[in-house]
């Protein structure tokens, strides 16, 4: 019975959530009362907590998690500065004249604005609020838009720089590095979050297509759910008097130039996430002002979001390292090896066992959480059957994605349906993803059968 502690404290975890408590709470304060009672009958040895105030000192000063807030500051920033609106209004008078138009003008739209801000929800809410009411009045099939918006809103869990894979990236950098150590290999290779980056670019891209590709389809075979609509139809939705080329540059070129930046001066080694991450904050206050957005009130609310998003992150980064110190201290990850080893199947079974289980957490919990509580359990046993860091990442992250817009609780539908208007039926949300998640089910299949997707970019970028 004690050798299923960790089990036991896992579960426990698990059900302090679904009653609703905060997270970074529930896991600090769980995992301290089974330490606590483990103490007392003499199975935990409180040593394993010595090691907390060094935890709690390396994610102070982690370089790599310094990104977080400036990415969130790059992404709140851009926003509230209508950046998307103007997106919007652009992407929508290039394409909206033809069959599927507005559809794909969503979903590009959507890939650019998941590449700036890098947040699901905040993504899904700006185009459902913005596009929406537009596609539903033009005469767009309810599910197909509502699909459409809630997909592309998940891509900023994969399109970089994604603040997700910043935070897988930190916590698989130090899984590899303890994977190679406990094989022996005492000049451990790293893996940073450039590396996800440029692995995530393919696979991106390549989700990005197949959405594109889905439009064109369903607009050829069934016209009256996704018709083509006028330019002046448009102009006079979206309010819009400019020529098509004025708002191309206005609205296509700033947020394209800062994407650019923030990327080009990571894969060229100019620039550490970090940085990069500085680079876009200060950009986006530039498009701010291009917007004549920018004043002292719009400052004050970016400034309060991004201190609210740091502070949560941290404070379950927190919650998250005392977690694992007691699952550790009572024998977890070694249980979890020996599971893992004698699963049938071996590594194939291990890695489709932890993608269920991710998926299925995926329903009540945040990717914060799943990469700080579940990766570093599971990272170190996979990279030691030999799985590639920069894969696994990219597998782990396109399969929370697809969780996210899984019904019945996935949480882009739940963003989504608080800002639809009352004719749109949740049945209608719910039967407009599926198409969208056999796409990214799909897409793991592909990965699954050429890792080189997502490892051969990284490969030719840094010379590995």
């Amino acid at each position: 019975m004690v050798e299923f502690l960790p089990l036991f404290l896992f579960a426990a975890v698990c059900v302090v959530l679904m009653f609703g408590y905060p997270v970074a709470l529930s896991l600090a304060g769980t995992a301290l009362v089974f330490a606590g009672g483990g103490m007392v009958f003499g199975v935990f040895d409180m040593a394993f907590l010595q090691a907390f105030p060094n935890r709690l000192y390396g994610i102070m000063t982690n370089q790599t998690l310094i990104a977080v807030p400036l990415f969130v500051l790059m992404g709140v920033l851009l926003e509230k500065s209508k950046v998307a609106e103007t997106l919007l209004d652009a992407m929508a008078l290039l394409f909206g004249s033809v069959r599927g138009g507005l559809g794909i003008s969503v979903v590009v739209v959507g890939m650019l604005l998941a590449a700036s801000t890098g947040i699901v929800g905040a993504t899904v809410v700006t185009m459902g609020l913005i596009s929406l009411p537009t596609m539903l009045k033009r005469g767009y099939s309810p599910s197909l838009a509502t699909g459409a918006i809630c997909a592309t809103g998940t891509l900023g869990q994969i399109i970089p720089p994604s603040i997700a894979l910043v935070l897988l990236g930190d916590v698989l950098s130090s899984a590899y590095q303890q994977a190679q150590l406990n094989m022996g290999v005492f000049s451990p290779k790293t893996v940073s979050v450039g590396d996800l980056f440029v692995g995530a670019m393919i696979p991106g891209l390549m989700l990005v297509g197949a959405y594109i590709i889905y439009m064109i389809i369903i607009a050829w075979l069934k016209p009256e759910a996704a018709p083509a609509v006028s330019r002046e139809q448009i102009q006079a939705d979206r309010q819009v008097q400019e020529p098509l080329a004025v708002i191309l540059l206005k609205g296509l070129v700033p947020p394209i130039v800062l994407i650019v930046a923030v990327l080009g001066s990571i894969l060229t080694g100019a620039a550490t996430p970090t940085e990069a991450a500085g680079v876009g904050a200060f950009g986006a206050a530039i498009l701010a002002a291009m917007q004549k957005q920018l004043n002292l009130k719009m400052l004050g609310e970016v400034v309060r979001s991004t201190t609210n998003v740091t502070s949560m992150v941290f404070l379950i980064l927190i919650g998250a390292s005392v977690f694992s110190l007691v699952f550790r201290g009572f024998g977890g990850e070694e249980l979890i090896h020996h599971w893992f080893e004698q699963m049938p199947g071996g590594v194939v079974g291990a890695m489709i066992i932890v993608m269920l289980v991710m998926f299925l957490l995926g329903f009540i919990l945040d990717f914060i959480e799943i990469t700080f509580v579940v990766v570093p359990i599971v990272a170190p046993v996979l990279m030691m059957m030999g799985l590639d860091p920069v894969w696994l990442g990219i597998m782990m992250a396109i399969n929370l994605q697809t969780s996210f817009l899984t019904p019945p609780f996935g949480f882009a539908l739940f963003y989504l349906r608080g800002v639809a208007p009352p004719s749109v039926p949740t049945s209608a949300i719910y039967k407009g993803v599926i198409p969208f998640i056999l796409i990214q089910v799909s897409m793991l299949l592909a990965l699954t059968i050429w890792p080189e997707l997502a490892t051969w970019l990284p490969s030719m970028v840094y010379g590995e």
